[in-house]
């Protein structure tokens, strides 16, 4: 396998996923930066021109997180990160769901990408500002939901505690934003998992 990533980006959940998993993969950095994902090189990995995507031997690359993490986690049952029971495994699609589609679609990128959503260069300041609380929003919707104990399922960890995790980091050590009580405590709880911290180390970035 090998995943096509950009440091820090939201690559970084399906990082720490493969290094849960403990099997053999590769690493092809993408300078999302300087605009790698759209010249032809990428495109032709992956027309969406974003990250993550997962080669596979003998099969399509894969792209989108949720579905890259699903076929990770049922692919390699023995790591334990898709829950056995059907109601948890839709609860993990729900979180995974809405953390890519609400608040890294609708919050940070906003953030990070404000000329994306703005008209003009006079409206850059509201469309983060919309950004920042369309995340608090969805952090604090998560938190009052919790269901689990030490993590977002009540059986254990799974898929759905990487995908929290990216946008966690995001909150905590890039855009400022302050993390509701539970999730600030997970977030401290996933930066102690070995799997984390190698794949944040892989990346460069600081725990």
């Amino acid at each position: 396998m090998k995943l096509y990533y950009g440091p820090g980006a939201c690559s970084m959940g399906i990082h720490v996923i493969l290094e849960e998993i403990g099997k053999p993969y590769a690493l092809e950095p993408v300078a999302l930066k300087d605009g790698a994902q759209h010249q032809p090189a990428y495109k032709a990995v992956n027309p969406k021109s974003k990250v993550p995507a997962l080669a596979r031997e003998g099969r399509p690359i894969l792209t989108e997180w949720p579905a890259i993490a699903f076929c990770l986690a049922t692919s390699s049952p023995e790591a334990g990160l898709w829950p056995k029971d059907p109601e948890e495994q839709v609860r993990a699609l729900e979180v995974m769901d809405y953390v890519a589609g609400t608040i890294h679609a609708q919050g940070f990128t906003r953030m990070f990408r404000p000329a994306n959503f703005a008209p003009g260069e006079a409206d850059l300041d509201k469309v983060k500002a919309q950004g920042r609380a369309n995340a608090e929003k969805g952090f604090a919707i998560i938190d009052q939901q919790w269901q689990g104990g030490d993590w977002v399922l009540p059986s254990g960890y799974s898929v759905a505690d990487a995908a929290l995790f990216f946008v966690e980091y995001w909150a905590a050590k890039r855009a400022g934003v302050p993390l509701p009580p539970r999730l600030a405590a997970h977030f401290e709880r996933m930066l102690a998992r070995p799997a984390v911290r190698r794949a944040l180390e892989q990346e460069g970035l600081s725990a």
